[in-house]
């Protein structure tokens, strides 16, 4: 009988099928879809840029087994890739200040000599705290996992206040460098981040007339956020070529409000020559001209702190950062008993999956996280093997670390292959490491990754059906 009350209790039925959801086909297909990426060489060759200068800097200055600290703070460049230069001006430090932060973090933790398991509570609330600033200030890129890859790394590193230091100075400088290779694009293609905008709404516009109304909303939150970005990114006084690009999210605009197949069809041509040309990044670059009556006017954008401190309080950012130090608590106190040696890897393994944006998107993250990092962990384990050397090693993980950033916006799962096999590599440089490295990487991801969809799916949300839809 208490089975049976049990049974019918709709929270307990809805977590029931969602556990059952990673062992669905739907899953798994949603987990290998390999998509259509926004525009990524430059980005991918610019964080390549940035990764192979601190650790080659630091093998030439004989300060090869903290080089790759270094290079996590050039990850720096990594964030924000869309973001309009003005506004990345001012949201990236924060990001390299949180790299920085959280490598003196571990840093101080390891110099102190701090127990595994004060180091784990400690990397678990911060993982939460991550993801709760990250979230509410929308600084995106590679996640605020960094940050406790970081820290992880740093406390490991670290047998004394020398050692802290050493290391925290290393991700400074790293994440100064990252910074100016991220911004230096704006000095010759200013317009940029406002024509990828432009095109991705036209894109979106595009894609009405295949899929119809169900495309209209994407299409309008794109064309919005375009136009934000054009604003955004405008000089003081706008030039010809920005009130252009508003012109054309006037007529991408117009198409969406006429609500006719016909007109869209009739555009569609025009707006992939159209994107076709503002994706191109050669400053000679002309679009072609639009009819538009008299000059656009250009919206006044929220400030980004104003919008960040309202969220800092929303009811879904905190469950959501709640959601991470239990998980990520429970990954790493389940892997260090077993003998692992990384235990707080388990616990970014959690805190990776349960950046979804929902339940289906937490099991796909899952199970590409899982798929990527033994694809890695086996491409590490021969490098480790070889015993290759510094500069083998650092040709190595900068070529990973560009692939990753050529793959992220196509598949997790591939991205994740470099981001492993990086992260390995970069951890062998502070030390003799070998193939078994490679295997306690494994095993402390599926640790996280299954803590991370359980907990997911323990606390999901009554409106929460997304994996259901499949």
């Amino acid at each position: 009988m208490l089975d049976r009350r049990l049974d019918d209790r709709p929270q307990l039925r809805h977590t029931r099928r969602a556990l059952a959801h990673p062992l669905s086909a739907s899953a798994w297909k949603d987990a290998l879809e390999v998509r259509r990426g926004d525009p990524t060489v430059a980005v991918a060759l610019r964080v390549g840029f940035a990764t192979m200068l601190a650790l080659v800097g630091g093998g030439l200055l004989g300060y090869g087994q903290v080089a790759g600290f270094a290079a996590l703070g050039a990850l720096t460049s990594a964030f924000l890739r869309y973001e309009p230069y003005p506004r990345l001006a001012v949201r990236l430090p924060w990001v390299g200040l949180g790299i920085v932060g959280y490598t003196a973090f571990g840093a101080a933790l390891g110099a102190m000599g701090a127990p595994l398991w004060v180091q784990i509570v400690a990397l678990s609330l911060g993982s939460a705290v991550a993801y709760w600033v990250f979230t509410a200030f929308s600084l995106m890129g590679p996640g605020p996992v960094i940050l406790i890859f970081a820290a992880a790394g740093a406390a490991g590193f670290s047998d004394g206040w020398g050692d802290a230091g050493l290391v925290t100075a290393a991700a400074t400088i790293g994440a100064l460098l990252g910074y100016v290779i991220a911004m230096l694009p704006a000095l010759s293609h200013p317009h940029t981040p406002a024509r990828l905008a432009v095109a991705r709404a036209l894109a979106a516009v595009s894609a009405v007339e295949i899929r119809g109304a169900d495309a209209v909303p994407a299409a309008r939150q794109s064309i919005r956020k375009a136009r934000e970005t054009v604003a955004l990114n405008a000089p003081r006084r706008p030039d010809a070529h920005v009130h252009e690009l508003a012109a054309l999210l006037d007529a991408a605009e117009t198409v969406l409000d006429s609500g006719s197949h016909d007109t869209s069809r009739a555009r569609r041509d025009d707006f992939s020559r159209f994107e076709k040309e503002l994706r191109k990044a050669r400053r000679d670059i002309e679009i072609p001209r639009v009819d538009a009556e008299g000059r656009p006017v250009l919206p006044t954008p929220p400030g980004f702190v104003r919008e960040g401190c309202g969220r800092l309080l929303d009811r879904l950012v905190l469950i959501g950062a709640a959601r991470i130090f239990v998980a990520s608590l429970l990954a790493a106190s389940f892997a260090a008993p077993i003998g692992l040696d990384h235990p707080l890897w388990a616990a970014m393994g959690a805190m990776a999956a349960l950046q979804g944006l929902n339940y289906r998107n937490t099991v796909q993250r899952g199970i590409q996280r899982l798929i990527g990092n033994v694809g890695g962990a086996m491409i590490a384990a021969v490098l480790l093997a070889l015993d290759l050397g510094y500069w083998p090693v650092v040709a190595a993980a900068v070529l990973f670390q560009t692939l990753t950033e050529l793959t992220v916006t196509r598949n997790y799962g591939l991205a994740s292959v470099g981001v492993t096999t990086m992260a390995l590599l970069l951890t062998g440089l502070g030390q003799h490491a070998g193939p078994g490295l490679a295997v306690n990487r494994v095993a402390d991801t599926v640790i996280g990754v299954v803590v991370g969809v359980i907990v997911a799916a323990v606390t999901i949300r009554h409106d929460d059906r997304h994996h259901l839809v499949a």
